[in-house]
């Protein structure tokens, strides 16, 4: 019989995070597509939300070593500030 590995913590945060990624998706366009200023602004109020549970998730993922992220080099930071800068 094949035993599955438990749900862990570590499997629970990747799960989280993969949802509000999912949700942030989600009410970006319904933000962008809404034509009542009135919703949009509630609508842009629970993004903006949503993002912030979203990076409560990732820095508590990263603080246990669970997201590694690599520091962008120099040159690549610099070549996007010049194309953004460009417009």
């Amino acid at each position: 019989m094949n035993q599955q590995k438990p749900f862990g913590d570590r499997e629970m945060m990747e799960d989280v995070l993969s949802s509000q990624k999912f949700v942030t998706e989600g009410y970006n366009t319904f933000a962008n597509e809404c034509a009542s200023p009135a919703v949009m602004s509630e609508l842009m109020n629970i993004l903006n939300e949503e993002h912030q549970i979203q990076h409560e998730v990732f820095d508590e993922m990263v603080k246990r070593g669970w997201y590694q992220t690599e520091p962008a080099p120099q040159k690549k930071i610099d070549q996007c500030k010049q194309q953004h800068a460009q417009g």
